[in-house]
């Protein structure tokens, strides 16, 4: 009978165990020194080893000839464990043995000396899914245990341990395994399989186990329908996209070509691609070009690019546009879930929908669609030319092109004030002497807010505390980052405005002005 490859190469000893050398190299040693303790607590994600290294740790303590903290898995009591015929060594899941008469059957039962082997090892995999009480009954035996006797706790629920529980176990945490670890890993059991694999196929594999090696070892599994396993053999298998695909998308979007998104993922889609994996992928990709966008020091997600292309698309797009597109494939990605049970049309829409968005920010009302509005027309604004020419033509008249030298100021009108503003709508007093167009004007470039005033009362009272500290805080919060605000007195226009009040005051005979 076939055995699936997760079961055939489940680890036999702590050296087998794939990623985990900072808990197994402990173990042996607390095994070769025999000083075990009575409660152990293994913590980690699904695939990483908690069982496997459980199982070992109970035949190392009762093996008869352990090598290097190893057990030899030759001895009777190796032997008998491995095939259960032993049962001194048990093995619970919490998940179906929850109860507190479950919890007393087993501790009434512990208190026995074993009939074979020198300790009783009790191994409860998922140990959060114990009620309250079943713990309540759990915490005496732990908390004076004969000396025959060894629990051994696994958990993916570290937080769903009750602290009495934790106080009394010595704690492991197992890792995610790297994608380095898990293809060497699966090379080699590709190789003993008579598989031929290719080490693209092994990353794209390793990748989506996401750290479980159990995981792992059933993609490969599931891969095995031919003896070369290579990535198109892993993409076709699992319905997923390919590098260069998702890199001819993200390029259509970032040029604003819908037509093209649109007939890219309608390939795709009837190529029988699963759009979550497709969406996952974006991400993976626009998440790779923020950060190469920004620095260069963290790893990428995506793989396979070079730093080439991921410069040329990086150099398109700004960090706004960039983060935009993260969270419009974020709802997209949520929208899915959502509706997991609803396939067909309507999820080729929600991704169709996503990539319109991506490509039109006019599209979404969403804060980071304006701010990648307003960080393409800042781009704009600076990348013109700022000169004026005068073109010379024979037998013609000299002609002026006039272009803006360098525009950097935008008037009260613009969407950046009123945001500004609506920021500030909470506070009434403030929010109607700013919004006062004939008494206040703004001008606003990127670093600075320069706001204008004839009325000297209205400048004392946005000079203020009361009144300047709040604005700075809403301007920050809209601009990104700090802005200085400078607050000046129009006072060639105040005097104007002195002056045509006195003349027209002057029109009237009871009021004399004199010089």
């Amino acid at each position: 009978m076939y055995q699936a490859l997760y079961r055939k190469y489940r680890p036999q000893t702590f050296s087998d165990i794939v990623g985990q050398e900072h808990v197994t190299v402990t173990l042996k040693r607390q095994i070769m020194s025999d000083r075990q303790s009575h409660a152990y607590l293994f913590v980690g994600t699904r695939g990483t080893g908690k069982t496997s290294c459980a199982k070992v740790l109970a035949r190392a303590i009762n093996c008869e000839n352990p090598i290097g903290g190893d057990p030899c898995n030759k001895c009777a009591s190796c032997t008998g464990i491995e095939n259960g015929t032993i049962l001194d060594v048990l093995e619970l899941d919490a998940a179906s043995n929850n109860g507190v008469d479950d919890v007393r059957a087993l501790r009434d039962e512990a208190i026995y000396s074993p009939a074979v082997t020198r300790k009783r090892v009790y191994i409860i995999d998922e140990v959060h899914m114990l009620t309250n009480p079943a713990f309540n009954a759990l915490l005496k035996i732990l908390e004076e245990p004969p000396e025959h006797l060894v629990f051994i706790l696994a958990t993916t629920a570290l937080h769903r341990i009750p602290a009495t529980i934790l106080s009394r176990c010595q704690r492991f945490s197992f890792r995610r395994l790297s994608i380095a670890a898990m293809s060497s890993q699966l090379h080699s059991i590709a190789s003993n399989e008579g598989y031929s694999l290719t080490d693209e196929a092994a990353g794209e594999i390793s990748a989506l186990a996401d750290g479980s090696m159990r995981d792992a070892l059933s993609l490969l599994d599931q891969c095995a329908s031919d003896t070369l396993i290579d990535l198109q053999h892993v993409l076709n298998t699992f319905g997923l996209v390919g590098h260069q695909e998702v890199f001819s998308l993200i390029k259509a979007v970032a040029t604003g070509n819908a037509f093209t998104a649109i007939e890219t993922l309608d390939r795709l889609y009837s190529d029988g691609r699963d759009m979550s994996s497709l969406l996952s992928r974006l991400a993976s990709l626009v998440r790779d070009v923020l950060v190469h966008k920004l620095t260069s020091a963290s790893p990428l997600l995506s793989g396979s690019f070079p730093d080439s292309e991921l410069s040329d698309i990086s150099a398109s797009l700004s960090p706004e546009q960039l983060n935009y597109y993260l969270e419009i494939i974020r709802e997209a990605t949520y929208s899915l879930s959502r509706n997991a049970n609803t396939m067909g049309a309507s999820t080729k829409l929600t991704v169709e929908m996503a990539l319109f968005r991506m490509c039109n920010e006019h599209l979404s009302d969403h804060s980071t669609a304006l701010l990648s509005r307003i960080s393409k027309l800042e781009s704009s604004i600076i990348n013109q030319e700022s000169r004026v020419h005068i073109e010379k033509y024979e037998n013609a008249e000299p002609k002026a092109v006039l272009c803006i030298d360098e525009i950097t100021t935008i008037d009260i009108k613009d969407d950046l004030w009123n945001n500004i503003l609506e920021q500030l709508r909470h506070d009434m007093s403030i929010h109607a002497l700013l919004s006062d167009n004939d008494r206040v004007k703004a001008e606003i470039n990127s670093n600075d807010i320069v706001i204008r005033s004839t009325d000297p009362f209205t400048v004392s009272l946005i000079e203020s505390t009361k009144y300047l500290n709040p604005l700075k805080d809403a301007a920050n919060k809209v601009m990104g980052h700090n802005i200085s605000i400078q607050v000046v007195a129009d006072s060639d226009k105040t005097e104007d405005a002195k002056q045509n009040k006195i003349d027209d005051l002057s029109k009237f005979d009871v009021v004399k002005f004199e010089e």
